[in-house]
């Protein structure tokens, strides 16, 4: 009786293996994957430029940059 239980799950488990490896074979095929940085790069606009860093930590100024060492010295 517990094959059928590991039956049913071996099944499911190759379907959804399939169904990953042809959704990353559809994904190259259709050129989703040739420029990926410009999707990451399409949140940044005028007010928010990329590589500067516009939100903190409440209580954290714009100025307060913390080195790797002072918040470790903090903890």
């Amino acid at each position: 009786m517990i094959w059928i239980f590991y039956a049913i799950i071996g099944t499911v488990s190759l379907l959804i293996t399939a169904s990953a490896v042809y959704a990353l074979y559809w994904a190259a095929k259709n050129g989703h994957l040739r420029n990926v940085d410009k999707g990451g790069e399409s949140i940044f606009d005028e007010e928010e430029p990329m590589g500067e860093r516009t939100d903190f930590f409440p209580g954290e100024a714009p100025g307060d940059e913390h080195d790797e060492e002072d918040w470790r010295k903090e903890r």
